[in-house]
Order: structure tokens, then sequence, then C-alpha cells
């Protein structure tokens, strides 16, 4: 476990100094939206890209990997809709608040697993997490915004919002051009190459500090009953639920600490933005994705070291 943590440190320490930076008069808000859209359309699709186009695809389980990670969704999908009356009842959760609570419990902070998977396991780290991102956030997207439309608006789903939010996600299509460029043998100047790179190296750092930039300690010193539920759902029972099929298909390495390392991730800095856009409970989101952000220091070395 110590070398886990010596890997996860500097990794929290950076996210640490995001919320730190965030407190001091150093950036205005402006500042740190324009850095949040670079990060989101240019740093991270430009690494998305270059791993998934210099990846050797057939040495790694792409399809069994993938397919565990999206089962994990799928089961915890079934889990949060069976509770919902439940939770209903018992703790007043109206629509909105269970759109938190399932984004909560559902989505992950791809920027922290793409970050912790190098430091932990270098460059196949990094590959085996963008095979988790082509397989979790296409997925995810579609649930996060039918979820917010049924429960959070009251209103029919409605395609046309889903699939837009699906091919304008950065992370959907740097995957997809990155995958045609390997299967295709597409030649890529090197020029081009190292272009690419540099970029991507902007990625993680800046990515990490947007993380701490958007948490809100405030809104986690007295979390309610129903963010301990999200926090347990999503950083106990999702790693276990996507680590378990993953080893029954056989997956095993590597490619299975990732695989679970994907699953325990605390929710996705977005998940406030899209609540406040679409009618989830944004306090309630903000309160969630601190108190998982914070709890996944423990739990992430926790959940690897109980795989390993």
């Amino acid at each position: 476990m110590f070398a886990i943590i010596a890997s996860l440190t500097p990794v929290f320490l950076i996210i640490v100094l995001g919320a730190w930076l965030k407190a001091m008069p150093l950036m205005e808000e402006a500042g740190w939206r324009g850095l949040e859209r670079a990060t989101y359309y240019v740093f991270f699709p430009a690494m998305i890209i270059m791993t998934m186009a210099k990846a050797d695809l057939r040495a790694v389980p792409v399809l069994a990997m993938g397919f565990a990670l999206i089962a994990g969704i799928l089961c915890m999908t079934v889990i949060l809709l069976a509770l919902r009356p439940l939770l209903a009842r018992a703790l007043a959760m109206d629509g909105p608040a269970f759109t938190s609570v399932f984004q909560g419990a559902t989505r992950w902070n791809s920027f922290v697993a793409i970050a912790t998977a190098g430091a932990l396991y270098g460059q196949l780290g990094l590959t085996l997490t963008a095979i988790s991102v082509a397989a979790m956030i296409p997925l995810l997207n579609v649930l996060a915004v039918v979820m917010l439309q049924r429960y959070g608006q009251d209103k029919p789903i409605v395609l046309g919002p889903t699939l837009k939010a699906i091919i304008t996600n950065p992370f959907v299509w740097s995957s997809g051009i990155g995958i045609i460029i390997n299967m295709m043998g597409i030649p890529v100047p090197v020029i081009a190459m190292r272009f690419g790179d540099i970029l991507g190296a902007a990625a993680l750092g800046t990515g990490l500090l947007l993380v701490g930039a958007g948490l809100d300690v405030r809104a986690a010193l007295k979390p309610r009953a129903i963010t301990w539920i999200s926090t347990g759902l999503k950083l106990l029972l999702m790693p276990a639920m996507a680590g378990g099929i993953a080893m029954a298909l056989g997956v095993t390495g590597v490619a299975l600490q990732v695989a679970i390392l994907s699953a325990a991730m605390p929710t996705a800095s977005g998940s406030y933005i899209l609540a406040r856009q679409m009618g989830g409970d944004a306090p309630l989101m903000a309160e969630i994705l601190t108190v998982q952000t914070l709890i996944a220091v423990i739990t992430i070395p926790l959940v690897l070291t109980l795989a390993s």
C-alpha cells in the first residue's frame, strides 16, 4: 500500500494546490474558466489522441475491460433506480436530488484517473485509461442527460440533446480519432506527434489544478446522509462490481488494476455544471463532488491494495 500512496500523493497535492490557488487572488474567475476550456477541449483530447494512436491495442484486453466497466455502470444504474423510491421516502429525496445522487454514484473524474494511472503504471496505465475513457464516457453522458431530463426537468427524454452531448464531448471524439489512426495505420508526422505530446503533457497538471479549484470545502463540512450513500456506492461498490466482472472475463494484471482504478474514481467535476444547467440539485452535487474527492484519498489506495 505504501507504494500506491507514494504514487498518489503528488496527484492529490496538485489538487490541494488548485484549491489553494483558487482561494488566492492570483487569477480571476474568467481565467479559471478559460483554463478549464483549454484543458477540456485541447490538452486532454491531444493526450488521448496521441495515447490511443501509439498504443498497441492488440496487447491489452480492450473488449473485456471495456465491457466490464460498461456492465458496472449499468448495474449501478439498475441499483439506483431500484433504490430511488426508498430514498425518496426515507430521506425526502426529490427528482433533482436523485439526479445528483445518480451522477455522484456513476460518473468518474477522468482527469484524476489519467494522472493516477500514469503515476502508478506509466505509459501502459495511460493507454488502459484511454480505453476506459472510450468505454465509459459515451454511456455516462447518455445516462446523465437522460436522468436529468426525466427527473431534473420532469420532461420526456429527447433524443437530439442526448446525441449532441455525446458527439460534442471532447473525450469521445478524441478517442475516436486516436482509434481510427491506430487501427488504420495512418502515419503521423514526427512534428505532429511532438506537437500533440507537448499539448498532452499540459493536460495532467492543469486537469488536477482544475479539480482542486472546483472543490467547495464549505459544502462538505456537514455532509448529508444522501451524500454518504452516493459516496459509498461510487467509491466502494462500483470498483467492486467492475473488478468482479473484469476478473470473471479473464482480465488480469495492470489491466485489472486500471479497470478497478477507473471505477473507483470520485465523480466528475463537470457533474456540477451539468446539474446547474439541466435542473439538477447543484448544491447537493457540489457537496457530493467535494466529499468524494476528499474521501478518495483513502479509498483508492485501499481498493487497489485489496485488489492486488
